[in-house]
């Protein structure tokens, strides 16, 4: 045999491979079993068309397609305020929104100071991004913005000294602003301190880990507008009979013990998690105690407790609303009470409505941010 035979190229062509059957790969694969792999599926996918067919429609028409978005022209003109019954029979009534938008945000703060209020949302803002998703390098220096700088210089702008600022009761403030203060003193307060706790918790020192023990167990043992009347009622019984402490920090008081509970049971259960040989190689480096759990143990408890340590928060965002019960008009309890002005009776569904997408909204971004930080840190543990 020749060499010219043997390097001949094959006389038949190979010919590509055919695509799997559209039974396997692609929509109806993933239809079929993901949606109709058995009969009670078939039934559970049904009821969950109709569900959605009956539901999500109609929400959508009253939420948007028939809902009333402007003013009359009577209104515009400026020969009448708005009323309920400007709104379309049949749909939302978003012109109440409107009108009573800058009291939803701000309660009672005065308007022509708002802008402090506003400038405190900035910088908290900008404080939150460069600590959770700004650049390696800037970290440091947002952590000190934000748990250093921001309180003290966010407390000055919306109280004011007086002098400088016009000061600003606490009692004149309320809607959504009130909220985000009550909510964000919690979450950033309520972290340290459960880590504390727990900490304190799993201490051998008995005193420590007793008193540890009766505040966690007592706290979480009750209900939390229980805890926000108890702080109400006896904060003022520890202090000085000629020390008046105003509402808003009782309720602070209540709020951040109550979620340091929760969280340093949190934190207790991402500690139990890290296995005992890095406690073992901690100490066999010479670390001592706490420089262990500063730089190997604690990181990586929080790491694993980053989903519960959200849900937390989330919980105790939308919590925040049974400050209502002590006289304080949060978001939602300002949204009620312009139910009570006579040119808008009858707008509650709609109130409420706004009222939930606002909570939604802010509790779906803690969520989603969680999932990404989550992905970040690569902290799944999942199977690859």
């Amino acid at each position: 045999m020749t060499e010219e035979t043997l390097t001949a190229p094959p006389t038949e062509q190979h010919k590509p491979d055919l695509p799997p059957p559209i039974s396997v790969a692609g929509p109806i694969a993933w239809l079929r079993e993901n949606l109709f792999a058995s009969p009670s599926d078939i039934v559970l996918t049904a009821l969950c068309v109709a569900l959605i067919y009956f539901t999500i429609p109609p929400l959508i028409d009253w939420l948007f397609i028939s809902a009333t978005w402007t003013y009359p022209t009577e209104v515009i003109l400026g020969e009448r305020a708005p009323a309920f019954s400007d709104c379309a029979e049949g749909g939302a009534c978003w012109i109440f929104v409107r009108t009573r938008i800058g009291q939803m945000i701000f309660g009672f703060y005065p308007e022509p100071e708002r802008w402090r209020v506003i400038l405190s949302f900035v910088i908290g803002a900008i404080g939150i991004y460069g600590l959770l998703g700004g650049p390696e390098r800037f970290r440091k220096y947002a952590a000190y913005l934000f748990f250093l700088v921001f309180p003290i210089l966010s407390f000055w702008l919306l109280r004011g000294d007086g002098v400088v600022l016009s000061s600003v009761t606490t009692d004149q403030w309320g809607g959504f602003m009130l909220t985000l203060v009550i909510a964000l003193v919690g979450i950033v307060l309520s972290l340290p301190i459960g880590i504390v706790l727990a900490l304190g918790r799993r201490s051998k020192l008995p005193i420590i880990h007793l008193l540890c023990v009766i505040f966690i167990e007592f706290v979480r043992g009750v209900p939390l507008i229980t805890v926000i009347f108890m702080a109400n009622l006896m904060v003022p019984l520890f202090l000085p009979p000629d020390m008046d402490v105003n509402v808003l920090l009782r309720v602070l008081i209540g709020t951040t013990a109550f979620v340091s509970a929760y969280m340093a049971e949190v934190v207790r259960g991402g500690l139990q998690a890290i296995p005992k040989g890095q406690f073992e190689g901690a100490m066999a480096l010479g670390l001592g105690y706490w420089q262990m759990m500063r730089l190997i143990v604690l990181p990586q408890a929080l790491r694993i407790s980053i989903p519960a340590i959200v849900n937390t928060f989330i919980g105790f965002f939308k919590d925040t609303t049974l400050v209502a019960m002590v006289g304080l008009y949060d978001f939602l309890n300002m949204v009620r009470a312009g139910f009570k002005d006579a040119n808008w009776v009858g707008v509650e569904l709609t109130g409420y409505a706004f009222c939930a997408i606002v909570y939604w909204v802010c509790c779906f971004s803690m969520s989603r941010y969680s999932m990404y930080l989550e992905r970040k840190l690569h902290t799944g543990h999942k199977k690859r």
